[in-house]
């Protein structure tokens, strides 16, 4: 996970150069570096991992699904700047360092956020991806991450505070605020690899069970970790009301339930056999991490 972060991070600080590209007039400078707060220099990269490892699974090398794995990295930013705005969940912290509104201004920050969810979609018609190819993951992209997939389950997060919600309809509005984007990195994976129909079905497995397991794991950690291991605020959930499996199952069961959904991805897993290890380790990452 380091190496793909590495890769990961050189790709997106290469992109959010100050040289403009083909096309472009001039690229303000004050809003590229609230892009690249925003987006450079921390976080898990699990997302672009687990792209890049689905790919792999099918002998992709890492450069040809680099692009692919950075825009879902771009488009995963875009959505923490937005959630941290005062209008969303109002945060001051994020990765250790001044969310991006409280480092320049709530108007920039909602710029570098639409500039990076625009810049998703720029790196997905990259070269290395065919073209079929790349058309295929600009409409799975724009679903995960629309008002069916993370943009919808953001705003039956917010509708929830307050409210006291049904294991289901918690399960409902996290597979799309958070499943949908890890969902999307494992099938995403799968297409540019070129897996069968039962290859692919089996990562679609793996990325809903892993989704529902780290968004657990999140919330678990908001109940329990402090703030400086997490790097951003924590107990937020319980202050603002949210709508948490920890809230109706209480954090015992809440770990015992994440660990099952682990063993539950993992298992997906089966057809790959000792190629699906790193996967494998990634599920036990999801649910043993303290940050």
């Amino acid at each position: 996970m380091r190496e793909c972060a590495v890769l990961v991070e050189n790709r997106l600080a290469e992109a959010l150069g100050a040289d403009a590209v083909s096309g472009e007039l001039v690229r303000p400078a004050n809003l590229l570096e609230a892009m690249r707060h925003g987006s450079l220099g921390g976080g898990k990269r699990l997302r672009p991992f687990l792209l890049m490892q689905t790919a792999a699974l099918f002998g992709v090398k890492p450069e040809a699904a680099l692009d692919a794995a950075c825009a879902l990295e771009c488009l995963h930013c875009y959505s923490l700047i937005h959630d941290d705005l005062p209008a969303m969940d109002d945060d001051d912290l994020r990765r250790g360092k001044p969310t991006v509104h409280r480092a320049f201004d709530e108007a920039t920050a909602i710029l570098a956020g639409d500039a990076l969810l625009t810049m998703a979609f720029d790196l997905l018609a990259s070269p290395a991806l065919e073209p079929p190819v790349a058309v295929e993951l600009v409409g799975m992209l724009s679903r995960s991450a629309g008002v069916g997939g993370m943009a919808g389950g953001q705003a039956l997060d917010l509708a929830a505070e307050g409210r006291n919600l049904a294991a289901d309809e918690i399960e409902t509005l996290q597979a799309m605020k958070t499943g949908a984007l890890i969902r999307f990195a494992c099938e995403a994976g799968a297409v540019i690899g070129g897996a069968s129909p039962d290859e692919r079905a089996a990562l679609v497995s793996y990325g809903e069970k892993l989704g529902k397991a780290f968004q657990l794991a999140d919330d678990l950690l908001d109940a329990t970790a402090s703030h400086e291991a997490m790097g951003k605020n924590t107990g937020k959930d319980q202050g603002r009301g949210k709508a948490t499996l920890v809230s109706i199952h209480g954090v015992d069961k809440g770990r015992a339930i994440a660990r099952g959904l682990a063993d539950d991805a993992i298992a997906s897993l089966e057809p790959f056999g000792s190629r699906g290890r790193l996967l494998s380790a990634a599920a036990r990452f999801a649910v043993n991490r303290t940050y």
